[in-house]
């Protein structure tokens, strides 16, 4: 499983690529857009646009919605799920879930970010 962001880049594929080299299937946890606006995080795209971007890359096989910080152990058992993965920006943050599957933070790719591309284009 993996929390997907609003400005993909390729950093953000390779994490995919790598979290689908983990497992047989890619189930990628997406936030709605109210659940967003609970974490006062403001998406260009709507929740079912980003799903279709998602959707359309070969790494995924499944996108879900995410409506609050606290399904992730019930996505774990109804999906079956033996590993979850986050980028290591989130490291320490889901070691709760290790009782329910291993949990994985794969490290950043270097030399991008959503925040650099962010400033290379001055929306900051």
């Amino acid at each position: 499983m993996l929390d997907a962001t609003d400005l993909l880049h390729w950093g953000h594929i390779r994490l995919l690529e790598r979290a689908k080299s983990l497992g047989d299937k890619l189930i990628v946890g997406l936030s709605t857009d109210e659940f967003n606006a609970v974490k006062h995080k403001e998406a260009y795209h709507s929740y079912e646009h980003r799903k279709y971007i998602l959707e359309a890359i070969r790494y995924v096989d499944l996108v879900i919605p995410e409506t609050d910080w606290n399904q992730k152990v019930s996505d774990i058992k109804k999906y079956d799920v033996s590993t979850f993965v986050m980028g290591d920006d989130w490291k320490g943050q889901f070691d709760f879930l290790e009782n329910d599957c291993e949990v994985i933070y794969l490290p950043r790719t270097i030399g991008i970010s959503t925040t650099k591309i962010k400033g290379d284009l001055h929306f900051n």
